[in-house]
């Protein structure tokens, strides 16, 4: 069984950016903007050199993330939507340059799963 739903995972691979948090271990938070893909249950990230970004640095030290991949499917009606990821973060590489993996401990999604209009329902979920 997937860590994702089939929703879930149609969406993530339907958006081309999510944010990427990550904390040094005296709690000092980063986030950035960053491309991204779905690979089995894991997050990958993708594009530019990390080894010179705070969250390469963060992820040394400290090794967990959070992600958020979120949108707005309608302003009106008001219709949010979005995944958004915890879990652990693993430096591998990929063609010669380093990569996150980022493997997900807790799964939170609203207007994925129930797109009833109104309010979305959010789901939370614990995985792996």
């Amino acid at each position: 069984m997937s860590a994702f739903t089939d929703a879930e995972l149609a969406y993530l691979k339907s958006q081309p950016l999510m944010r990427f948090a990550s904390a040094s271990p005296s709690g000092k938070p980063d986030v950035a903007p960053v491309v991204f893909a779905v690979e089995g249950d894991d997050i990958l990230t993708a594009g530019f050199d990390i080894t010179h970004t705070v969250r390469y640095k963060n992820i040394l030290a400290n090794p967990r993330a959070t992600i958020v991949v979120d949108d707005l499917a309608s302003y009106k009606p008001w219709t949010p939507r979005g995944v958004k990821v915890i879990g652990s973060v693993v430096v591998e590489e990929h063609e010669g340059a380093p990569r996150f993996r980022i493997s997900p401990k807790v799964i939170i999604s609203w207007g994925i799963n129930d797109t009833t209009p109104g309010i979305p329902k959010m789901e939370r979920r614990t995985v792996g």
